[in-house]
């Protein structure tokens, strides 16, 4: 029997990595009289990753991300109006509407009966922002904003709620963080995938029994339903 269903949350409830982009092409064309677009997104990528473990993930830091690439490509001559453009890029990211992805509350409202457990990951404030502009935590037993997503931390939060990992479904749209943890921890993944996924969640898909790929979240109440009929 499936004991619990996970949700991941950004651009698997909700569009979010679209709007990174857009902020990362506003950014480049920023820094376009300073340095070639594809050494500004690239540079960016390093300074991001070199700094999760300062700031973790989320909008604040990929703002001070930005900030600090700027500087190290200009060698320090970017001025404070750009700067200050900078901010309002991100302040402009912290404060966009959400918007729910196709299927989203269809697929809630048939899995209505289940115990349902949202799992995100980031800015504590800033996820909380979302999850209370999206009107959908009321649908959620339990919601869980977790720093990183390592099958340490999902250990801890199926630990919380008394699931077993091998009664314990995740749905998301990376690889990396909702599928191939669960996995290690005996669990099923289910894959949503995104046109658009920022590469440091991207992962190989192993050849693994507890490995689904869906093309819709509305097709997951199936998906569950036919894995209970084959246990």
């Amino acid at each position: 029997m499936i004991e619990a269903i996970g949700l991941d949350a950004d651009d698997t409830l909700w569009e979010n990595e679209t709007f990174f982009r857009v902020t990362e092409s506003e950014f480049v064309t920023l820094l376009a009289d300073h340095c070639d677009p594809e050494a500004v997104s690239g540079r960016l990528y390093d300074v991001e990753s070199a700094n999760l473990r300062r700031y973790g993930f989320g909008i604040k830091g990929f703002m001070l991300s930005m900030v600090e690439t700027a500087i190290e490509l200009t060698d320090g001559r970017i001025d404070g109006r750009a700067i200050g453009r900078i901010l309002e890029l991100g302040q402009d990211m912290l404060a966009h509407p959400v918007l729910l992805l196709d299927g989203v509350e269809q697929a809630l409202d048939a899995l209505a009966s289940r115990r349902l457990i949202l799992i995100t990951k980031g800015d504590l404030i800033d996820q909380e922002r979302k999850i209370a502009a999206s009107d959908l935590a009321e649908r959620f037993e339990a919601v869980e904003i977790l720093a990183d997503k390592t099958p340490e931390a999902y250990a801890r939060v199926l630990g919380r709620h008394g699931i077993g990992a091998d009664a314990f479904v995740m749905a998301g749209n990376s690889m990396k963080s909702d599928i191939l943890p669960v996995l290690e921890l005996g669990g099923h993944g289910v894959f949503l995938p995104r046109e658009v996924t920022w590469v440091a969640e991207r992962a190989e898909a192993p050849d693994h029994p507890r490995l689904h790929h869906l093309e819709a979240i509305a097709d997951l109440p199936d998906l569950v339903a036919r894995l209970e009929s084959g246990m």
